[in-house]
């Protein structure tokens, strides 16, 4: 039974290929596809085997059972507003002031968006007279467990609750006592640029069934409103849903995970929804940089059998499997580990200045991923204390999961007998650690350009530098970059290099030398 599948995440789709393949040879296999919103007919043609004209032959059918909602009012703008964020404290508020009771739900895209309104909310009630008061709760995926689950209780009388959320509340979980929704009509989603093979955490419309969705969760328990930012025009403009994952992502990962499993020819495996074929050959010639298949697009043996065995991208599994080389297996694991979870920091609203003054603490000057390190150590230091992080604006569920990982990721390179060994007291300490991370991120380095930006070495693509990163802190930008996180048009997690090392350590992937040097060397070659 596989559950949820409206979220099309490529491992399901992987999942739905596999059970395809396999009804071929197992008969007696039945196969449960369950979702609240889903293109059911989509799922029933995929899985369909009988290819005669008698339905009575069909392999595949369609079983519906109708929850029970009551009605939703759905209010559009007139026209587009100019921003979101502040349409959306202002209509919370109004609706707080005219309406009758009921809680509030607030779709937002992310953190800062979400924070942005509670502080916009807790600054206006203050000031509101002869209304019931205001319960504010911020809902995301980075905030502690115990604070996420604020949004379920019950609301106090002559108050009303007002969770202001990300997408996580969107489809799976039913926050109750909600009558008024406020859909912002935006989401943010991992795409892969076709332009520059870089994927990227972007803004982006949501699609009409994520907004049918979005209503709906103001008719849970009684008839409802939703109050959608955007005009009924753009909402029929919306995609009918939102695109698989598996079309808009980086599939290095995935097809490493089909070579793994023996499929070989991964342009021919059935797909519920097939990538672009762009995407399919950017996917191949990152795992062939990497070292991870040969010329012939098989697995290479020991690197790329391995990187398949990892629960990570194929990037960062090739930086542990190289890290015993730069001796720093030890630092590498718990950089990985760090990098698995959302935010190492938590930012409050208020005390923004005191947590920045914090960071800058924890900061070092290679950049995000030698801060990382530093803010695990010192964790461990303190016995993994819950109150030494929110002392220091630590985000602490998201370092347990990251030793959680991290103790996963050890037994994995001891299976393949990497040495644990660390650098630590090494004179070039910081430097083998760099230079491992390279290994793997050496397609996303930048070059400081003049004009404040950081250019791509690999296309000239510019980018600004993430507002959350540690070099921020710097006097001046370092020159040359990796960065391992892109958000909208920002990079994230970036680590001070030398050029040097690029072709020193991917001479298969760069060329040295002046524009003139470069071009009499491809002229003799030719």
């Amino acid at each position: 039974m596989i559950d949820e599948a409206h979220e099309r995440s490529c491992n399901t789709d992987i999942l739905l290929g596999l059970l395809r393949k396999v009804m071929s040879v197992r008969n007696d296999l039945r196969i449960i596809v369950s979702s609240a919103t889903l293109d059911a007919d989509l799922f029933k043609e995929f899985f369909e085997t009988n290819d005669t004209d008698n339905p009575e032959k069909d392999t595949a059918a369609i079983i519906s059972v109708e929850g029970r909602t009551h009605p939703v009012a759905i209010y559009h703008t007139v026209t587009s507003l100019p921003n979101y964020v502040q349409s959306t404290a202002d209509t919370i508020l109004e609706i707080h002031k005219h309406e009758m009771t009921g809680d509030i739900l607030a779709f937002l895209t992310g953190q800062d968006e979400v924070e942005e309104v509670c502080e916009k909310l807790r600054d206006a009630v203050a000031n509101l007279r002869n209304v019931d008061k205001m319960w504010i709760v911020p809902c995301y995926g980075a905030l502690p467990a115990r604070e996420q689950m604020k949004a379920f209780d019950s609301t106090p009388h002559g108050t009303r609750k007002v969770v202001v959320a990300t997408n996580i509340a969107e489809a799976s979980v039913t926050i109750p006592g909600v009558a008024y929704v406020v859909d912002c009509g935006f989401v943010k989603l991992r795409a892969v640029n076709s332009k520059n093979g870089i994927e990227s955490l972007m803004r982006v419309p949501i699609s009409q069934a994520s907004a049918e969705q979005r209503a709906g969760r103001a008719g849970r328990i009684r008839p409802g409103k939703a109050f959608r930012l955007y005009s009924e025009e753009e909402c029929k403009k919306l995609l009918p849903g939102t695109v698989p994952e598996i079309q808009r992502c980086h599939l290095a990962p995935v097809v490493l995970q089909l070579k793994a499993l023996g499929i070989q020819n991964v342009h021919k495996f059935h797909y519920l929804s097939p990538p672009p074929s762009w995407a399919m050959i950017n996917g191949l010639e990152l795992l062939y940089a990497l070292e991870a298949v040969d010329e012939k697009c098989l697995l290479t043996n020991p690197l790329g059998t391995q990187m398949a065995e990892f629960p990570l991208p194929p990037m960062h599994s090739k930086c542990l499997l190289k890290s015993g080389e730069f001796e720093c297996s030890e630092e590498m694991v718990t950089i990985i580990s760090m990098m698995q979870i959302q935010d190492v920091f938590i930012t409050p609203v208020r005390g923004r200045h005191e947590a920045d003054i914090i960071k800058r603490k924890f900061s070092v000057e290679e950049g995000d991923h030698m801060t990382m390190l530093n803010v695990y150590t010192l964790f461990v230091e303190n016995g993994k204390n819950k109150k030494w992080c929110s002392d220091h604006f630590v985000n602490y569920r998201g370092l347990m999961r990251a030793d959680n990982v991290r103790s996963q990721l050890i037994r994995l390179l001891k299976r393949f007998g990497i040495p644990r060994v660390s650098c630590r007291g090494l004179i070039n300490s910081s430097e083998n650690i760099r230079q491992c991370l390279v290994t793997g991120f050496f397609s996303q380095a930048a070059r400081f350009h003049h004009t404040g930006k950081y250019l791509t070495v690999k296309e000239d693509f510019p980018f600004n530098v993430y507002k959350g990163s540690t070099i921020m802190f710097k006097k001046d930008y370092p020159q040359w970059v990796i960065f391992t996180e892109v958000m909208q048009d920002s990079i994230r997690d970036v680590t001070v290099i030398e050029p040097e090392w690029l072709y020193e350590l991917a001479p298969h992937y760069y060329e040295y030398g002046t524009e003139g040097e470069l071009a009499r060397k491809r002229q003799k070659t030719t």
